[in-house]
């Protein structure tokens, strides 16, 4: 059962990422993640280029990713592929790309607005194989041992409780499959001010959890053949900061041990069954 704060968490994300699917891209790529913290420096803090990868549609980038998870996931044509948080459908057109006709891709998301726009542009591009449904991604609206690959982009940060996520990857992942998943992780603690300010979870970065953490959930869970395919340092211009930390607290930032990191990790379902719920 959820407790109220992670269900307080999870609606406030559903409200922003609400705003942000209703609002113009040029807004979303000048803010954190699109939670409006605006910078000077215009450009997404988090995301990388996805212009060049082939299926990319400009309509379906709102410049939320903090990767770029289809690059680096092997799929291969005609597989089953699953993007958890799939905003308005920009991944799944890449995974479509390459799973061709034969494939089947499904976006899941528990935001309308975002579900709304992701259905619209996959019917403006004649994608009958790609389907959005809604749901949770601690419980996904898909059967055990059905995908061949899932992967999302700077989602699991925004989920209070990432060890049901991950357990649900294990679930819905057939034998022999695997997941790339490109998010948002720390080394070090940071300032309690940024990790307790709703933008800022919003904007991908207070949710985060420890580097070490996020791969003991991943092995924990059952997965085998870990490797994290990319990694980046995010740094978060002085200027956002100072919405949340005096000039000497941002400079102490600066000088510590703290990082904010992208990292694209990838990992395998083992062949034979050995997850948290089937053998030892």
């Amino acid at each position: 059962m959820e407790n109220t704060t992670e269900k307080e968490l999870k609606e406030l994300v559903r409200q922003k990422y609400t705003e942000i699917a209703l609002q113009d891209k040029e807004t979303n790529t000048s803010s954190c993640c699109g939670s409006g913290c605006c910078s000077t420096e215009v450009y997404n803090i988090m995301s990388d280029d996805y212009t060049q990868l082939t299926g990319y549609s400009a309509d379906a980038d709102l410049g939320l990713g903090c990767g770029l998870p289809t690059e680096f996931a092997q799929i291969k044509a005609g597989d089953t592929v699953v993007d958890l948080g799939s905003g308005a459908g920009n991944d799944c057109f890449i995974a479509r790309s390459i799973t061709g006709e034969s494939g089947k891709v499904i976006g899941i998301d528990f935001t309308d607005a975002m579900l709304e726009k992701a259905r619209a542009n996959a019917e403006k591009l004649g994608f009958n194989n790609v389907e959005f449904r809604y749901g949770d991604i601690e419980k996904m609206p898909i059967t055990a041992n059905a995908a061949d690959v899932v992967v999302s982009n700077c989602v699991l940060n925004l989920v209070p409780n990432k060890n049901n996520v991950f357990r649900e990857i294990f679930r819905v992942l057939k034998p022999g499959g695997h997941f790339s998943i490109s998010d948002v992780v720390l080394v070090g603690t940071l300032p309690d001010k940024l990790r307790g300010a709703a933008e800022m979870y919003a904007g991908c970065v207070s949710g985060a959890v420890q580097r070490e953490e996020y791969i003991g959930l991943i092995t924990s869970n059952g997965f085998k053949d870990i490797v994290i395919q990319k990694e980046k340092p995010i740094v978060i211009p002085d200027d956002i900061l100072s919405s949340y930390l005096s000039a000497a607290e941002i400079s102490s930032l600066r000088n510590s041990a703290v990082g904010i990191y992208s990292i694209t990790v990838f990992a395998k379902k083992p062949q034979a069954c050995c997850g948290p719920d089937c053998c030892n």
